[in-house]
């Protein structure tokens, strides 16, 4: 497979991958029982990971061994249905044996029992089941049984994905509601619990990630020759004085004011709606800083005096970049109110240290700004070689996405867009608190969802080669890597977590050791734009 990717848009979005990131505190669905012993629905932190974002499995409480035992010992078990799911999920459908049901109702009257003073009981007195029930409460004490069974049965229960499971992924499918109705001390207990595991690279190619060849499309934006050449046009313009033009209409090079007015034009060659969005007055025109106009426009436009007004229609090309307006027949009317061109001095060695401070020649001036561009060049090929090759890796892959890491990678997203924001002082602190809401963050997720499912898979593709390979970087990477990360966070006052950083951290640095292992060892042309 070949993919062409832009240098240009590449060196335009690139940004540090790992110099923010973002994890709102995820929705937890609690239910507001009076529970004597919580269910184990509590994770450890997210990480960016899934070769790391394993669940973290607590050991379970004495109560829960033992009950265990004496399950085994009366010959009942929990008896456990799985079902592989869409998404890398897996559903879980479990049956609770009578056996456990009554050694979690009993461990929850005995803990009722040390708990609370029954009047007319000493401490330590064995209270009868019917009096402490009565003053407890039934509801209550069969809300705290079915939360030990939950308790105590889930981790038996999902032991057969605990290496592969996911991180904040557990979801008890049965409403609690239906358990209470269910629920029955002579008769099996019943729930469904789904969790989300690591999902499998599977590799459309027999050669996976080998022989891989990858085309990147260089700009023009990115030639370095010739945007050092407009650089030094550039300065060399701004030393220049405008004068007023009196003999004569408008040539390239001037520089024009002008009132622009639009409107659409209908089928039938009639007059429609103001375009309001191509109107302006006042309008500075640089004739020789085109690229952003309406093709056509400046052509019609050459040769008019001060005071004159022209008309003339145009078609908006069908990539133009506001939807609303690709493919429409508009007419324009623009009145020219002042015409201006440059009186430019010499360029010669006089001029050297206007133009660049520090050079004594010309010839030293285009030398370094030549080197600054070729820098520039450099950063934005490499930037996109690497987009390019991860672009490609995305398309050699399928990767069925867990709804948990779909979440946690586009949070992070999220989240370093904002904090990019935020450095750039594009928010206030009122901005950054709406846009940082639980709905601004899913709005996001739906309108990126494919976006963030691809980067996902490029992820994946990522740390499958990195294992393969058996890559390795440094500890004195990662330690300088953690700890600029951290100084980013503390600088903008965001919270964050270390181990969450570190574990992405290791993530950007086995993408630069596959990017690195895979430039060595794939076919890369590099064809630039009109060649």
């Amino acid at each position: 497979m070949e993919l062409a990717t832009t240098a240009a848009a590449a060196a335009a979005s690139a940004a540090r991958p790992h110099s923010s990131f973002f994890s709102p505190p995820a929705a937890s669905a609690s239910w507001n029982t009076p529970s004597l012993a919580s269910t184990s629905r509590s994770v450890s932190t997210s990480s960016a990971s899934t070769s790391r974002r394993r669940r973290q499995w607590h050991p379970v409480a004495s109560a829960a061994v033992e009950l265990r035992e004496a399950a085994a010992g009366s010959g009942d078990s929990v008896r456990v249905t799985k079902t592989p799911q869409p998404g890398s999920s897996v559903k879980f459908s479990i049956e609770v044996p009578k056996s456990i049901i009554h050694e979690c109702y009993q461990s929850t009257l005995h803990e009722y029992a040390k708990r609370f003073k029954v009047p007319g009981f000493r401490p330590g007195k064995i209270i009868p089941e019917n009096l402490l029930i009565n003053y407890v409460g039934m509801q209550h004490v069969q809300d705290a049984t079915i939360e030990a069974i939950l308790k105590h049965t889930l981790p038996q229960a999902l032991s057969s994905v605990e290496d592969k499971a996911l991180e904040d992924s557990v979801r008890i499918l049965t409403q609690f509601d239906d358990m209470r109705s269910s629920f029955s001390l002579d008769d099996v207990f019943r729930y469904d619990v789904a969790v989300d595991v690591a999902p499998e690279v599977r590799w459309l190619s027999e050669d996976k990630y080998k022989n891989l060849k990858v085309i990147v499309e260089i700009d023009d934006a990115v030639d370095a020759e010739k945007a050092a050449q407009k650089e030094l046009q550039r300065r060399h313009k701004a030393l220049g004085l405008l004068r007023i033009v009196a003999d004569r209409g408008l040539q390239i090079g001037d520089l024009v004011v002008l009132d622009i007015f639009a409107e659409t034009i209908n089928s039938d060659g009639s007059k429609g709606e103001k375009i309001s969005s191509a109107e302006s007055t006042g309008f500075h025109l640089d004739t020789e800083e085109n690229n952003n106009l309406v093709p056509g426009f400046l052509g019609s436009l050459i040769g008019i005096r001060p005071g004159e007004t022209r008309s003339f229609p145009i078609q908006f090309p069908e990539s133009f970049e506001q939807e609303s307006l690709q493919g429409v027949r508009a007419q324009f009317t623009v009145v020219c109110k002042e015409l201006f061109y440059r009186e430019l001095p010499e360029m010669d060695d006089s001029l050297a240290g206007k133009l660049l401070p520090g050079c004594n020649t010309i010839d030293e001036v285009r030398e370094r700004i030549l080197e600054r561009f070729k820098a520039v060049e450099k950063t934005a090929i490499e930037q996109a070689t690497d987009n390019a090759i991860l672009d490609q890796l995305g398309k050699l892959v399928e990767v069925d996405v867990p709804r948990a890491l779909f979440q946690e990678q586009g949070q992070q997203l999220y989240g370093a867009k904002l904090l990019q924001l935020q450095a750039e002082r594009k928010l206030d602190k009122d901005q950054l608190a709406s846009l940082s809401s639980q709905r601004s963050v899913q709005a996001y997720l739906e309108d990126e969802k494919e976006n963030i499912t691809r980067i996902i898979k490029q992820m994946m593709a990522v740390g499958d080669i990195f294992k393969s390979e058996n890559l390795q970087y440094s500890t004195e990477q990662l330690v300088k890597e953690v700890e600029n990360c951290v100084a980013e966070f503390k600088q903008y006052n965001q919270d964050y977590n270390e181990d969450n950083i570190k574990q992405q951290v290791q993530d950007v640095l086995e993408a630069a050791k596959v990017l690195e292992w895979l430039k060595e060892n794939c076919t890369i042309e590099y064809v630039r734009q009109g060649a």
